[in-house]
């Protein structure tokens, strides 16, 4: 006599709210790879070049003005978008995951965006272009970001980190590369937006992303309970607190740092506009292969010595050198320097300072929401920053200008930016001593 065995029951799949606890495949971090690649580069390729090109050629007498309220009005909008939207993945059911949409719809809008930008003739259109850049961009951002708690158990994050600190790095090198190269404001527009979607397309196709359940979502949706979440009680999570203004002071430092770079290079060290394009773009070289050189050592490291705040305090207080050395030492060899440095202390943040902060989150459930709170703290510098160095820069110069002794000029504008960079990225390393949770 014979009996049926039964066949055996398929594998359950991981609960999207779990806490992941194997490593995700090789393929899967290089897709991600390249997806944050063309991602930062569409935030980039404008922030570094075209932005500021744009601006000069609706009006070269106002272009200070025009930059600083483009660039804080695409700041304010990613400073809603990016929870709003990871919110929103929080609570995604498709099948397909609940991450990948908002990747997929991300892209697809932040490439329609550049496309406006690149018939952009006032600064209305302009600012809107941009905006619409701004709130794709964050949205797939979002998404980005909380897929690697959702999938990287927590001893790896430091390596994920510095893998997708030199994503970033390889970004804002090729966004600004492409602005430099293509001969045209528009041309560059466009060839980012095809960059983006190109580089994209390989993630959407193998995500891994988790779906979530039914069950697993939330209470029903409440605007009045929606808009309170993003409310995070310093009281309740102080160690989530320190961790949002410390990341808040350090890319207050480097939004001040870089967003006047171009007009640094002509105003100050005399570059003509080409040669100018140029310098920001070899700049921005030599800070990323050193960012690239530091991430995922400094990551790994981090995670097998299971320290994150030491390496955070000490990023800080190297960019804060950097920013120190533009401001005293107002020469080409000083900003060479300086972009080393720069890197140096960026490298080392971007990759232990994400996994430390995943490290403080409160909950698995809204793993999305409250990373996008957190990326307020890397948009809201954009938002002050412009307005902050426009009025330094105008206030400061009226009152000082630009001085020339032996054909070395000397802008104390520039030298009260760059001072005032220093001072936040310094009180960013002082504030990350008080994080108590993680070592």
């Amino acid at each position: 006599m014979t009996t049926d065995t039964p066949p055996p029951a398929p594998a359950l799949r991981r609960s999207a709210l779990a806490e992941p606890t194997e490593n995700p495949p090789g393929r899967w971090v290089a897709f991600l790879t390249l997806a944050s690649i063309g991602l930062w580069a569409g935030f980039f390729g404008p922030i570094q070049v075209l932005l500021a090109q744009q601006a000069e050629a609706i009006d070269a007498d106002a272009k200070k003005q025009i930059l600083a309220i483009v660039l804080g009005l695409g700041a304010a909008t990613s400073v809603v978008c990016n929870p709003v939207f990871g919110a929103f993945s929080d609570r995604t059911t498709l099948r397909v995951g609940r991450r990948l949409p908002w990747v997929v719809g991300g892209a697809l809008g932040g490439a329609a965006a550049l496309l406006v930008l690149s018939v952009a003739d006032s600064v209305v259109v302009m600012a809107l272009g941009w905006c619409g850049v701004q709130a794709a961009l964050n949205a797939m951002l979002a998404a980005v970001t909380a897929t690697v708690p959702d999938q990287v158990p927590v001893h790896s994050r430091g390596k994920i980190g510095g893998i997708l600190a030199i994503a970033q790095t390889v970004g804002v090198i090729g966004g600004t590369g492409i602005a430099s190269v293509t001969g045209s404001i528009a041309a560059g527009y466009v060839v980012t937006a095809v960059v983006l979607l190109v580089l994209t397309i390989p993630y959407c196709l193998d995500s891994h992303d988790i779906a979530l359940a039914p069950d697993e979502r939330p209470a029903p949706f409440d605007w009045g309970a929606f808009l309170r979440s993003f409310w995070v009680s310093p009281r309740a999570y102080p160690d989530f607190a320190w961790a949002w203004i410390t990341r808040f002071l350090v890319n207050l430092c480097n939004a001040l740092g870089l967003l006047y770079l171009l007009y640094y290079m002509q105003d100050v060290l005399g570059f003509s506009q080409h040669q100018a394009e140029d310098r920001v773009f070899l700049l921005t070289a030599i800070y990323g292969v050193v960012v690239m050189a530091t991430a995922v050592a400094f990551g790994v490291w981090s995670d097998r010595s299971g320290k994150r705040k030491v390496f955070v305090i000490w990023s800080g207080v190297v960019m804060g050198i950097a920013t120190l050395l533009l401001a005293i030492a107002q020469s080409w060899p000083a900003a060479v320097a300086a972009a080393a440095l720069m890197g140096i202390g960026y490298g080392i943040y971007v990759s232990v300072d994400f996994a430390l902060i995943t490290q403080v989150l409160p909950g698995a459930e809204d793993r999305g929401k409250d990373l996008g709170v957190i990326n307020i703290a890397n948009a809201l510098p954009q938002v002050f920053a412009p307005g902050i160095a426009a009025v330094i820069l105008i206030v400061v110069e009226g009152l000082g200008g630009i001085t020339e002794t032996d054909g070395d000029r000397f802008s104390t504008g520039y030298c009260v930016l760059y001072l005032s960079a220093f001072t936040v990225a310094i009180l960013g390393s002082v504030f990350v001593t008080r994080i108590k949770s993680v070592p």
